[in-house]
């Protein structure tokens, strides 16, 4: 992200979910992964968009690996909303903002 973020260049990443199975697929360490990504967002000179799908809406998962999944998704996209301007939930293609960034007001 460090490379190809920038002032005049927004950034892109669709979709951590995917990023999160890919990383438990290639059984690397998917929690410093997370963090390492969480903190390098600070750090960035430009916005960046992340799009990650919400696996924690449903039941419960009854296998193990499944259910870690579940986890790691649901941390890293409370950690990344943390630290996010605004979030927005998508449901059937209608935006339903979580968190609405903070507009100040000029000075009268």
């Amino acid at each position: 992200l460090a490379a190809v973020s920038g002032p005049r260049c927004p950034v892109l990443v669709d979709c951590l979910t995917v990023w999160i199975g890919n990383l438990m697929h290639a059984e690397r360490d998917v929690e410093t992964a997370c963090e390492t990504l969480v903190e390098s967002l600070e750090h960035l000179p430009g916005p960046v968009l992340m799009v990650a799908s919400e696996v924690g809406l449903g039941i419960v998962p009854e296998n193990a690996m499944a259910r870690r999944f579940r986890d790691v998704a649901g941390r890293l996209n409370q950690a990344i909303a943390t630290r996010a301007d605004a979030v927005t939930l998508m449901v059937a293609g209608l935006p339903l903002p979580v968190k609405k960034p903070d507009v100040k007001k000029p000075a009268a």
